[in-house]
């Protein structure tokens, strides 16, 4: 049961509460004239598609929820190990494996007054899973069959994969934010205008003032008990409608830190300015092209329908794909070629596409001519291919183009390239119950959720996956299970090996580049750390 001072508390912070219903400009709010004359500030292009974290699964929102939201969970700055968040131990298995318990530490409290307890954190999960939005996180529960609340104090859950070795990372990902049971809906999403009226905040920060993909203002939380404290008082986040206008801020110095998406070219400038200092992180970021399997050429929805000529297109696609050309000289080396499901320096990657298709990761022309012609596919095929630029960057456009002028090697394919605003995009690209998506073939990047190869796999092949593109497999789907339970590291390896050899021979995604992560700062910033926690913290960013 929760006290009765929270009900208390929610009443004697209403008027606070009003006046933050007006707020407007990135200079208003909650944090004072002379805290925002002081504010850190931040640039970037990458949109925000959903304040509530059951709404939203991409890096734009996920980059807002971790100022103003707790997790059990999470890494402290240059290391990928997780520590306890608002949890008080690092968490307990039962004997048999089935059960997970988690101790919260005490006296946790919303920046509302709200007390924190286990019924916020069984709320947070239960109401992901129930929404079970198609942008949403939900993909990762997967594993959890259910969440219990036996105390105030702790937090039970039950395991579908005994002793899965990816519940504490998943706790830490997008789907483990913890929400104000009193301030959110259980079974639909809550509008970002109620969640900041409310500060229905217990991270490092409070929300003073949100105006959708235009300017956040951001105080620091005083009442969070968390891993990352804010070192500074108040952060201020501008977006950008392209990268120009993000490059120019940053030269000008009125943006103390730009921070995705960067192009190549920008960053070389950056690298050779004296006032800047350029930030490089380690990599986990993939580039990768997905397969509508309803909607693409001799999809499962089409009149058309044939598997076999189908899988015959996307096997044409995956032996015309020129990597390199795409590193070296769309990206300048700041993405690598990515030959495999599983990125670089995690167990079980293997270079399965250098192994299949092409000529040792080179294309091929007569493979690709071969795998139509087999399945009697007749040449050219029309493919309607879809990207984006405000999310994944300017450069994707060049990026596109290059893969354009690759598929039509040989005359096999005629390409229609089409680009749409990110946050129309990411609503027409999924497949629903009600809709078999808009888009054919299209661009899709991922930022790890957590350093574990797992978070290659699961999201993405594993039944209602986050990338709802129709594609289902029960082999794949049953080994994703097996491997995060699997505690013999050995076998675990195998059966990761195992599942990248079947993807690669369906090829719903086919995977294109990895990268780093990087940020642009003025000489008199300090503490932007990107590191394996694939998480740029506000807390540490300090100025002079």
């Amino acid at each position: 049961m929760k006290s009765s001072k929270k009900i208390m508390a929610a009443v004697a912070s209403a008027a606070a509460l009003a006046s933050l219903a007006g707020c407007g400009g990135v200079k208003d709010g909650a944090a004072g004239d002379a805290a925002s004359a002081n504010a850190i500030t931040i640039g970037t292009t990458d949109k925000v598609t959903n304040l509530d974290p059951a709404g939203s699964y991409d890096n734009g929102s996920y980059a807002v929820q971790i100022q103003v939201f707790p997790f059990l969970y999470a890494q402290d700055y240059n290391t990928s190990e997780l520590s306890p968040d608002i949890a008080a131990d690092d968490g307990t298995w039962s004997a048999d494996g089935a059960e997970f318990t988690v101790k919260l530490k005490k006296g946790l409290k919303f920046a509302n007054g709200h007390d924190l307890t286990s019924s916020d954190v069984k709320f947070s999960f239960d109401r992901i899973k129930k929404i079970n939005d198609p942008n949403g996180p939900s993909s990762l529960l997967a594993n959890i069959d259910a969440v219990e609340a036996p105390d105030d104090d702790t937090v039970m859950f039950k395991a579908a994969v005994k002793n899965d070795v990816t519940l504490k990372q998943v706790l830490s990902s997008p789907a483990g934010p913890i929400v104000d049971e009193e301030s959110f809906n259980a079974d639909k999403l809550t509008p970002a205008d109620t969640i900041v009226k409310d500060k229905a905040f217990a991270g490092p920060y409070t929300m003073t003032s949100f105006k959708l993909n235009e300017a956040i203002s951001y105080a620091k939380n005083t009442s969070y008990k968390g891993l990352t404290p804010a070192k500074n008082d108040a952060v201020q986040v501008q977006f950008f409608a392209d990268t120009s206008n993000l490059k120019m801020a940053v030269q000008q110095g009125q943006v103390d830190v730009a921070f995705r998406s960067l192009t190549p070219t920008d960053v070389e400038d950056f690298s050779k300015d004296s006032k800047l200092k350029v930030v490089k992180g380690p990599g986990g970021e993939e580039r990768f092209i997905v397969f509508n399997m309803k909607i693409q050429p001799f999809g499962e929805s089409q009149p058309d329908a044939d598997p076999a000529k189908a899988l015959a297109v996307r096997k044409a696609v995956a032996n015309l794909i020129d990597r390199e050309e795409l590193a070296t000289k769309v990206y300048k080396n700041t993405y690598t070629p990515m030959y495999s499901y599983i990125p670089d320096g995690l167990a079980g990657k293997v270079d399965t596409f250098k192994e299949k298709y092409g000529e040792n990761g080179k294309p091929s022309v007569d493979k690709a001519k071969a795998e139509l012609q087999k399945a009697g596919v007749s040449t050219p095929v029309d493919l309607k291919l879809q990207y984006n630029t405000d999310h994944y960057g300017s450069s994707s456009a060049d990026e596109y183009a290059a893969i354009k002028n690759q598929l039509e090697q040989g005359g096999l394919f005629k390409v229609d390239l089409q680009s749409t605003e990110y946050t129309q995009y990411n609503k027409e690209r999924v497949v629903t119950d009600d809709s078999d998506g808009s888009y054919p073939v299209y661009q899709l990047g991922w930022f790890p959720d957590y350093s574990d190869p797992d978070n290659y796999l699961s999201p993405f092949f594993r039944d209602g996956n986050f990338v709802n593109n129709g594609y289902a497999n029960k082999q794949i789907n049953d080994l994703i299970v097996q491997q995060a339970g699997e505690q013999d590291t050995a076998k675990r390896e195998d059966m990761l090996k195992q599942i990248q050899e079947l993807e690669t021979d369906d090829l719903s995604t086919i995977p294109l580049l990895q990268g780093a992560q990087v940020a642009v700062t003025g000489k008199d910033i300090s503490g932007v750390v990107l590191d394996a926690s694939f998480r740029f913290r506000y807390a540490g960013v300090t100025k002079g």
